[in-house]
């Protein structure tokens, strides 16, 4: 099976009221509070996790200088069909494990007062849709297993670009073994992704040893159980 991430650890979300999506997150959905603490690294800013599953969670990050500008197609999309810019969350979609799972989900949200959208049946699974605090375009669906060969449409693909070969390639992408030595970090190339940093900044952390970022902040939990 070739290497890939094995799932969502955690989403984070901006938030300018951090309490409001907790409570949202725990009432309407039923997801339990699991952390919240002072954002390691981040000077007066709240983190906070919410849990999905064992291994899956919903997080928030309530910075000070987060903004609570909002306008539809600029900032958020305002529902699942909506337009916003490119490399920004358009929505986001939930799983659960039934279609009867999924209607429970749907009454769940309606008790609590909120607008739900389906089941709708797409095939490939079944969705509900409704928002979320602060403008969130939210989903839950159920269903997996989606079939490639009847799921990527040769229309589609060629007005997005993509030859057979390349489709060939990202429906069984290629393996990776770990060499024997750790792979050192890549020179600053322009044309590859950038996280934001001041230039003399990103240099900086392209000097420092893996070892270094390993115990750069706390890892102790700020409440001893």
């Amino acid at each position: 099976m070739t290497l890939h991430p094995n799932g969502v650890h955690h989403l984070a979300l901006s938030t300018r009221d951090i309490k409001k999506q907790i409570e949202f997150f725990t009432d309407v959905l039923g997801a339990e509070l699991k952390a919240l603490y002072w954002m390691h690294g981040v000077e007066n800013t709240f983190h906070g996790f919410v849990e999905l599953n064992g291994s899956s969670y919903v997080a928030f990050v309530q910075h000070p200088e987060n903004s609570d500008r909002y306008e539809l197609g600029v900032t958020h999309a305002g529902s699942g069909a909506g337009p916003v810019p490119a490399g920004t969350m358009q929505h986001v979609a939930f799983s659960v494990d039934s279609l009867e799972e999924l209607y429970e989900m749907r009454d769940r949200i309606r008790s609590r007062g909120v607008v739900v959208l389906g089941p709708m049946d797409h095939g490939l699974c079944h969705s509900i849709y409704f928002a979320g605090p602060e403008g969130l375009s939210l989903e839950v669906a159920t269903g997996s297993n989606i079939d490639a060969r009847a799921w990527i449409d040769p229309e589609v693909q060629a007005l997005a670009g993509i030859s057979d070969e390349e489709v060939a390639n990202y429906v069984t992408p290629a393996d990776y073994k770990r060499p024997a030595k750790p792979v050192p970090q890549p020179a600053n190339d322009p044309t590859k992704p950038h996280m934001a940093y001041s230039p003399e900044r990103y240099e900086a952390i392209l000097r420092t040893p893996d070892e270094r970022f390993l115990h750069s902040v706390s890892n102790e939990p700020p409440v001893r159980v």
